[in-house]
C-alpha cells in the first residue's frame, strides 16, 4: 500500500509539471553521494520512513527500499542523501516564497536495491528536484555496501592508484565516444551539424571522464555466474558526459581491466581472468 500511495503521488506530481521543450539545462549539481555520509554507529538503528508531502508550494516523494534499514551504515547514507536533497528543495521554496512560479516545486527520489548478496548490497537513487526552469535537476547516486566489512565501497578506496583511473578513463571515453558516434549517425545529420555535435558533446565526455575518482563515484556491481563481479557499471548523470536530453548513461568496465588496480582488500570481490 505504501508503494501504491507513493506511485499515486508521483502521478499527481507529473500532472503538475510542465514538459520541457528545449534540451539542455542549468547544470545544477545534485547532492553529494551517500559515501560522504558519516556511518551510523554499529548496531544503531536508523529508521527509513517514506516521505509523502504535498502543499501549495511543493510536493515531496521519497521512497526507501525494503530491508535497507537492517544495515545501519547504509541506511544512514541513504537518509543523509535524501535529507540533503530535501533541504535543498526547502531552501529553494523559502527563497521563492509562497507559490514560487505559480506551480509547485517538487522532489521525487526513489531508492531501489539493484543487488543484495551476503557480500554486496547495492542501492540506486534516480530522481529529480524541480525548482523552476525547463526541467528538474537530476539526482543520480549509487551506494554499495559491504556487509562483512560494515562499510560503503567508495571509488577512491576501491582504486587508490592514479594509473588505474587513467585506464578506466580511457576505456570509458572510448565507449562513450563510440556510442555518441552511433547515435549521431542514426540521426542522419548534415555533415556540418554532425561535426558540431561530435565536437561539443565529445568535449563534455572528455571533461566528465577526467581520470579522477570523483568522476566515477557512481557505480553498480555486475555479478558473474559464480557471484564474483565480472564488471562495474559506471553511471553518469545528465550534464556530466552529455546534454540533459541524453539522460543517464552507463559504461561497463570489465573486471580484467579493473583488477590489477583494485586495492588488495577488495580483490576477492572480483572474478579473476
Amino acid at each position: 500500500m505504501k508503494r501504491l500511495l507513493f506511485c499515486v503521488l508521483l502521478l499527481v506530481l507529473a500532472g503538475c509539471r510542465r514538459e520541457a521543450d528545449v534540451p539542455g539545462g542549468s547544470g545544477a549539481v545534485a547532492p553529494a553521494p551517500g559515501g560522504a555520509a558519516t556511518p551510523a554507529a554499529a548496531g544503531a538503528e536508523v529508521p527509513l520512513v517514506d516521505v509523502m508531502e504535498s502543499t501549495s508550494g511543493y510536493i515531496i516523494g521519497i521512497s526507501y527500499p525494503p530491508g535497507a534499514a537492517r544495515y545501519p551504515g547504509l541506511a544512514s547514507a541513504l537518509k543523509a542523501y535524501a535529507d540533503s536533497a530535501r533541504g535543498d528543495l526547502m531552501d529553494a521554496v523559502a527563497t521563492a516564497g509562497e507559490g514560487g512560479e505559480g506551480m509547485p516545486y517538487d522532489l521525487s527520489l526513489p531508492f531501489d536495491i539493484v543487488l543484495d548478496t551476503p557480500q554486496l548490497v547495492a542501492v540506486k537513487a534516480e530522481g529529480t528536484s524541480y525548482t523552476g526552469g525547463a526541467h528538474g535537476t537530476p539526482l543520480v547516486a549509487r551506494f554499495v555496501w559491504l556487509p562483512e566489512r560494515q562499510e560503503l565501497l567508495s571509488a577512491p578506496a576501491l582504486i587508490p592508484d592514479p594509473a588505474g583511473w587513467r585506464d578506466v578513463s580511457a576505456f570509458v571515453r572510448e565507449s562513450l565516444h563510440a556510442a555518441l558516434s552511433q547515435r549521431i549517425d542514426a540521426d542522419e545529420l548534415e555533415p556540418v551539424e554532425r561535426a558540431r555535435l561530435l565536437r561539443s558533446i565529445g568535449r563534455m565526455i572528455d571533461d566528465g571522464t577526467e581520470p579522477q575518482p570523483a568522476n566515477f563515484a557512481a557505480f553498480e556491481p555486475v555479478p558473474g555466474p559464480d557471484g564474483r563481479l565480472r564488471a562495474l557499471r559506471f553511471v553518469f548523470p545528465p550534464y556530466q558526459v552529455g546534454p540533459y536530453s541524453d539522460g543517464v548513461q552507463t559504461v561497463e568496465v570489465p573486471a580484467s581491466l579493473l583488477l590489477p588496480h583494485v586495492a588488495p582488500a577488495y580483490r576477492g570481490l572480483f572474478a579473476a581472468g
